[in-house]
């Protein structure tokens, strides 16, 4: 703790990203090398879903609403809404669609050519978000926003838990599903460094639009593949 205490913020910021996006690597690990029945994955996507909703919620809307009012909150909200699903539509046409399945419906590479670029594309703008909305919670006062990391950490773990057993059963390398989610794991810590550094200096109307662009497209996220994931 007394690390955190001196480090700077811009470190602290990367620590924390890093730390939530570790949560994926363990996913991983537990889909690859042990098999998780389905109603356990239902049950742990489900609560993943819930917390994190609660966490944009009552974290990243609130804070957005406080810091710009209801305006700068209801535009950031809809346009990453919007942003996301556009992104989400498009990769979902090159074989991403089923990204978060742990079934068969997830393409193999001779399938669908090109869809494990898609799918690791996928998974990028499936966590990037989270992690850019930790670095800026660290913009105000200082301290992360602990809610939004224990959420995001516990959403992570059945997010690429899912993933990486749909991936195991479309024939993908153990090098292909660990290269994606330790890729993704150092992309959170700089995206949530991003997040601090570039608009430590905006207006507050800026940052709570772009706090809530998050929670817009966090919420897309779980509407689009965790929810429907954890039902099926």
């Amino acid at each position: 703790m007394l690390f955190l205490l001196v480090t700077p913020l811009w470190l602290k910021a990367a620590f924390w990203g890093l730390v939530s996006g570790s949560a994926l690597m363990l996913g991983a690990l537990l889909a690859y090398f042990k098999h998780v029945p389905k109603k356990i994955i239902a049950l742990i996507m489900a609560f993943g879903s819930g917390v994190l909703i609660s966490a944009l919620a009552f974290e990243l809307m609130d804070e957005a609403y406080k810091r710009g009012g209801f305006d700068a909150a209801a535009i950031g909200f809809v346009s990453g809404a919007v942003i996301y699903s556009g992104a989400n539509y498009l990769l979902s046409r090159h074989g991403a669609k089923h990204r978060k399945r742990s079934g068969d419906q997830q393409p193999s590479e001779s399938d669908h050519p090109g869809s494990g670029l898609a799918i690791a594309l996928g998974a990028l703008i499936d966590g990037i978000p989270e992690s850019i909305a930790i670095g800026l919670s660290i913009i105000h006062g200082g301290v992360v926003s602990v809610a939004a990391v224990v959420a995001i950490f516990l959403s992570n773990v059945p997010e690429s838990l899912s993933s990486t057993a749909g991936m195991k059963k479309a024939a993908r390398s153990a090098k292909y599903i660990f290269g994606i989610w330790g890729t993704i794991t150092v992309l959170s810590g700089l995206a949530a460094l991003a997040g601090f550094a570039v608009f430590r200096h905006f207006s507050p109307d800026v940052i709570a639009a772009t706090v809530a662009v998050a929670a817009g497209a966090i919420l897309a996220m779980l509407s689009s593949t965790m929810s429907p994931e954890a039902y099926e």
